[in-house]
């Protein structure tokens, strides 16, 4: 089911893929080009994705896919995160913005200041997870409390061993790594878990890149940090997922725990947000939009992220099906 999103911006359900033409302004021109058809039918043109480096794997997964399609289209992929990929997509600097959470109020303001039309689409499901060092052998699960513990902004400078998280705990230093500010990631999380979108202890070690995240936490045996689920797969030989307490028990992040909703409160929606007018100006960026979502059930099994339910994978048909008239 379609949900309109107006100003101000409603978060849209993980529950349903959906497209939804959003107006946040009157110009109709786009920076990219139009690409021109090559011999064959093939085409060619660029196309500019910026923005989560949650997505990112995604997009990159749908861009390698495309290329056997159209080899003649070049999709280039960069990861600023969702909050530095929002800045350029409204200053009409890309075609695509990859995001993990919804677009903000300011931010739609500043599209519709720049006279940016956009579509959001929901492309996938992700399970946000808490990984520690493979050497911790004193958790397998926490609860948001402790974890409320670990992360709060009460708690810096104050909680600095394991052992004032839980008594049980060894008094072994906590050495924290997670997203930085500028991802979709962090604002999901520290809203999940602390209550409020950005309230988070300043003393950890904040990054963009997922990588050093996984660094930071192999490196230290009291290491503990957070990233996307298609990340804690990716380097399962160097981390170990612990499950979330969400007040029904211990629930370890998957693809089933997060289609069925039991992965709580750590499920989100991933996000990719198309310019409307390079869309309908750009056929090379129409027709990898188009691509990316009829392959997204591909795109995400190779990227290692949750991929739609069966009903969502209609719903994306009967929009697109709707959107072409």
């Amino acid at each position: 089911m379609s949900i309109p999103r107006q100003l101000p911006a409603a978060a849209a359900g993980a529950a349903a893929l959906v497209l939804v033409l959003t107006a946040c302004g009157g110009q109709q021109s786009g920076s990219a080009s139009e690409s021109s058809g090559s011999g064959g039918g093939g085409l060619s043109g660029e196309v500019v994705i910026d923005g989560s480096s949650t997505v990112e794997p995604l997009s990159s997964a749908a861009a390698t896919l495309y290329r056997d399609e159209q080899p003649g289209v070049n999709v280039t992929v960069a990861t600023s995160g969702t909050g530095g990929g929002f800045k350029r997509f409204c200053a009409d600097e890309t075609d695509i913005s990859d995001a993990s959470r919804p677009i903000k109020d300011e931010e739609i303001q500043a599209c519709a200041d720049a006279g940016i039309e956009y579509t959001e689409i929901i492309v996938a499901n992700d399970g946000l997870s808490v990984v520690v060092n493979p050497d911790n052998d004193w958790v397998d699960c926490l609860t948001v409390e402790q974890l409320t513990t670990i992360w709060g902004p009460d708690s810096e400078g104050e909680v600095t061993s394991w052992r004032q998280v839980d008594p049980a705990f060894p008094d072994e230093p906590l050495e924290l790594y997670g997203a930085g500010t500028d991802s979709g990631t962090f604002d999901y999380f520290t809203e999940a878990i602390n209550g409020e979108e950005g309230a988070i202890r300043a003393d950890y070690s904040p990054s963009e890149d997922d990588n050093l995240t996984v660094q930071g936490v192999t490196g230290a045996t009291g290491g503990t940090g957070f990233f996307g689920l298609s990340y804690a797969e990716e380097y399962a030989d160097q981390v170990k997922l612990v499950g979330v307490d969400g007040g029904d028990g211990c629930v370890v992040p998957s693809t089933e725990t997060v289609q069925d909703g039991t992965y709580v409160p750590l499920s989100r929606p991933l996000f990719i947000y198309v310019n409307n007018a390079k869309y309908t100006e750009n056929e090379a960026l129409r027709d990898f939009v188009d691509f990316y979502v009829e392959n997204s059930e591909q795109a995400a099994s190779d990227a290692l992220f949750v991929p739609l339910t069966d009903e969502q994978r209609q719903t994306a048909q009967d929009e697109l099906a709707a959107l072409v008239g």
